[in-house]
């Protein structure tokens, strides 16, 4: 017994000399607990599990965006941001266990050997994929595949009896960051941008160019709901606004030095005017573009108060290819705004400051329920920021404030009027998408051939009562108890919805926002901001 206590305990003070190596005292009482644990403890133990764990528990106690992922949720995670993935190329909606294809992807895969909106692939591979409860997740590792590899596709289509073969070989699919670009109204623009990825900047370009052709002069960028992405991808946006040499963003850090990003000067907007619309949703590099707008008095903001994600991450990679994104500096807008909202940092709760991390991690990813139960969201005058974060823009000196987020220049109160349960609920048990899957696959060329093009479908098409009657009765089957007064408050919002995600299906997501944003009103706030005189107003007016 003596000789075993001896041999552990010479193996600890071994692995005391050898974490000398890592610095300090605090790393080898890491390390040499690590140790004890996994050689000493009396059950055997995932040694890889117990590191996972304490790397996230380590990271708990910074802040809310420093994170581990594995090397599977890595991959996920770079997927929308890096541009593109391999597969067969088709967007597509589960409808009752079974796999609609609502588009094939323009020139991908799958419209090259002939598949087409309304099929539904049933097996992969001779593997069957409909009605066999399989995830969603199953069914896309079935599908995506390395470029150049080959898949077989079994596909039931309406009228033909028969199932139908197709070879598909699989190739990179973009995925892109614009939702829509088109000519809102004679002159003004509409570009709508859902991140901010590795190809975000070439989309923007190009559609603003087309636009341009189109007789563009103003421009509403829509930023709603964008999360953010690549801070490159910000910079180079903003760069298509401002001058040369003008700053759009610096960061700083406790051990990072002053970073500054300016503009080249050479970009394709920076004379007409600019509406940028964002709302709690907006983050990140979001509020990058629209802080620098905002600040240069390039623009007008319209909307409500961004989230308030400054934090500059900095991914470090680890050997089994997961990864912590340690945050290593704030966002500051050129007028020296810190974007980042408050939290507590560990420091703080030690010196007994706060609360617990936990506690301040759940209070910081709660805040957008306080801002709503606050009245923030629906009430400007519930909005208050004290004398000390006030800032001035660099050119007119009107005056913005800091404290976290983006305040806009026009505040848009979020619409809960026609917003209730009962539509919620429709929405979250996939009912409205159904009904629009199965009013499509009825109903295809019968609407293709009545509406020769969108303007036409915009103008004359109406959801019918019939439509409405089969949308309650898939609501009864889904388990949502029918509430007459809900439904007729939220009808106007339902049929638009319906309307909207029909175009979708027909043409694209392009014609889907332009239905969409005929309700939205932070759209129709800038339109009236354009048109009005309001905009100069606010753009020569000293405060």
């Amino acid at each position: 017994m003596k000789k075993v206590i001896f041999v552990a305990l010479a193996g600890l003070f071994s692995l005391a000399i050898q974490a000398q190596k890592f610095g300090s005292a605090a790393m080898q009482k890491l390390n040499m607990a690590e140790f004890a644990i996994t050689n000493l403890y009396v059950d055997s133990v995932d040694e890889n599990k117990l590191v996972e764990e304490a790397i996230i528990q380590m990271l708990a106690q910074l802040d809310p965006h420093s994170t581990y992922s594995n090397a599977e949720e890595v991959k996920k995670m770079n997927e929308p941001l890096q541009g593109n993935f391999e597969g067969i190329g088709v967007q597509f909606q589960m409808i009752e266990d079974t796999l609609l294809v609502i588009q094939p992807i323009s020139n991908g895969p799958s419209e090259k050997v002939g598949i087409l909106s309304g099929d539904r692939i049933i097996a992969v591979n001779d593997t069957a994929i409909a009605g066999v409860k399989m995830s969603t997740e199953q069914i896309m590792e079935r599908l995506r595949g390395p470029k150049g590899t080959k898949v077989n596709l079994s596909i039931s289509r309406r009228g033909v009896n028969e199932p139908l073969t197709f070879k598909v070989t699989r190739d990179k699919i973009p995925i892109l960051s614009m939702d829509a670009a088109y000519m809102i109204e004679p002159g003004v623009g509409y570009i709508r941008i859902n991140r901010f990825g590795a190809s975000t900047a070439e989309e923007f370009v190009k559609a603003m160019k087309e636009l341009q052709k189109k007789g563009m002069k103003d421009l509403i960028l829509d930023l709603q709901g964008n999360g953010g992405g690549y801070l490159n991808a910000a910079i180079d946006m903003a760069n298509e606004f401002l001058g040369e040499k003008e700053l759009i963003v610096y960061t700083e850090g406790r051990t990072a030095q002053r970073n500054e990003f300016h503009a080249k000067g050479n970009g394709g907007f920076k004379n007409g005017r600019l509406v940028v619309l964002v709302d709690e949703y907006s983050a990140s590099a979001s509020e990058i573009v629209s802080g620098a707008v905002q600040d240069w008095d390039r623009g007008v903001i319209v909307g409500r108060r961004s989230f308030g994600k400054g934090l500059v991450q900095r991914p470090v990679e680890l050997p089994d290819n997961s990864m912590i994104r340690l945050t290593v500096a704030r966002y500051y807008t050129p007028a020296g705004r810190c974007i980042q909202k408050p939290y507590e940092s560990s420091a703080d709760t030690e010196m007994g400051k706060g609360n617990s991390s936990e506690e301040n991690i759940k209070k910081y990813h709660s805040d957008l329920i306080e801002r709503y139960n606050r009245g923030e969201l629906t009430n400007a005058d519930s909005i208050h920021f004290p004398d000390s974060l006030k800032n001035q823009t660099l050119r007119l000196q009107r005056t913005v404030y800091g404290g976290g987020g983006i305040m806009p220049d026009y505040f848009v109160p979020i619409d809960t009027t026609l917003y209730t349960d009962y539509h919620r609920n429709l929405v979250a048990k996939g009912v409205v998408i159904k009904e629009v899957a199965k009013h499509i696959e009825a109903n295809r060329q019968k609407l293709k051939s009545k509406y020769k093009n969108f303007n036409a479908y915009n103008a004359e098409f109406e959801i019918s009562d019939e439509v409405m009657k089969q949308l309650k009765e898939l609501g009864d089957k889904e388990g949502i108890e029918f509430n007459e007064e809900q439904y007729n408050k939220s009808l106007p919002l339902i049929k638009t919805q319906l309307k909207a995600l029909i175009a979708r299906d027909l043409w694209d997501m392009n014609e889907y926002y332009q239905v969409m944003n005929s309700t939205n009103e932070s759209v129709n706030k800038a339109l009236h901001i354009l048109k009005s005189g309001e905009y100069e107003k606010v753009m020569t007016k000293n405060q």
